[in-house]
């Protein structure tokens, strides 16, 4: 039978919140992140305990943060702190990419696109609209669907786009099951896209598919 140590009893370089401070976030496991969050253990496991318990049940992070509340064996605080760090995530990628903000460099647009779109459990079609000069005007999450796809319309993109007055916009969208490779179906609805946002001089510069690992982009990929 093995014995829970209580994080007090810890060495000071080994609590998660001490660990936090003196090295930065990036240096904890997701185990210690979640016992910050969490903020105390219980059934006789401490907090870092329990946050390893949780992720090998639900099988990893992504599992675990994309279960509802009922399924994540937590209470109603602990549950409430972890939907708070998975928005302030998502707000402060908003406040990397604010409006105004002139696109150069696809890898941060990818990471800005991963931390939107990638803690979602069903698939969501958005849009990144831009200026002439490729700045950022708004991004507008547009369709969701279900676990497999989500209905994407063209005259609705269309419509957003003469709505924000875009000339160029980024496409993107996510695989709940995490797995990014394009299927035929994403390829043909980026050019169905392409074609009816070229009828109003809008072109279509990517369009990234988000899952485990860096975004796809079809762009690089040649596919558009």
């Amino acid at each position: 039978m093995s014995i829970s140590i209580s994080i007090r009893d810890l060495p000071r370089e080994q609590r998660p919140r001490e660990k936090l401070a003196a090295r930065g976030a990036e240096a904890l496991s997701d185990a210690e992140l979640l016992a910050v969050l969490l903020g105390s253990g219980h059934s006789g496991r401490n907090a870092v305990e329990l946050g390893t318990s949780l992720l090998a049940d639900a099988g990893g992070l992504k599992s675990l943060l994309d279960l509802p509340r009922h399924r994540m064996r937590v209470g109603r605080v602990s549950w409430c702190r972890i939907r708070a760090g998975i928005e302030l995530g998502r707000r402060y990628a908003d406040a990397q990419l604010r409006t105004g903000a002139r696109l150069s460099d696809p890898s941060v647009t990818a990471q800005y696109l991963k931390t939107r779109l990638g803690g979602y459990a069903y698939e969501v079609f958005a849009c990144l609209f831009l200026d002439n000069r490729h700045r950022v005007i708004s991004f507008q999450e547009l369709f969701r669907g279900s676990i497999d796809g989500a209905h994407v319309h063209p005259r609705e993109v269309v419509r957003s786009c003469l709505l924000h007055n875009a000339a160029a916009v980024i496409l993107a969208h996510n695989h709940p099951s995490g797995i990014t490779e394009p299927s035929a179906a994403d390829r043909a609805i980026t050019l169905r896209l392409r074609e009816a946002l070229g009828l109003i001089d809008v072109r279509v510069l990517d369009h990234f598919i988000v899952g485990d690992g860096v975004p796809v982009s079809l762009a690089r990929r040649g596919w558009l």
